[in-house]
């Protein structure tokens, strides 16, 4: 008992820590998107033919994009939505610049019972350091 008195901010520390590493797996089932790094979307992309969605704006897209990637730009994803419709039970891989956009993505195609989203984390900026190619125009 002494030995908890006497460490307790040591072992509040330890429980965190615990719960921070926990936390992100714990998010990711409770939304229903896998998060992926560039090297998972890249055999996601080749192993399961998974439809690449670029959220961006128009400019952003035409300054580089992943290749193939459908582009519906998050402001108009919920009136274009029909775009996707025979996609719903595919996978598919939501990318925009940085991770967040697509997020918010993912969320508008739960609500409309797609079921294998796949949010690409850090966005375009993270396959672009992965060093993975990008088509312009």
């Amino acid at each position: 008992m002494e030995f908890l008195t006497d460490n307790v901010l040591l072992i509040g520390l330890a429980i965190g820590s615990g719960l921070m590493l926990l936390w992100p797996m714990l998010n990711r089932s409770a939304s229903g998107v896998v998060n992926v790094s560039a090297s998972e979307a890249v055999l996601l992309m080749n192993r399961s033919n998974a439809i690449v969605l670029d959220v961006r704006d128009d400019a952003e897209f035409a300054a580089g994009h992943i290749t193939d990637a459908r582009h519906i730009p998050l402001a108009s994803l919920g009136e274009r939505i029909g775009e996707l419709e025979k996609f719903k039970d595919k996978p598919i891989l939501v990318n925009c610049q940085a991770g967040v956009r697509s997020g918010k993505a993912c969320d508008i195609l739960r609500k409309h019972q797609f079921t294998k989203l796949h949010n690409l984390q850090g966005g375009l900026n993270a396959w672009i350091a992965a060093k993975l190619p990008v088509v312009k125009g």
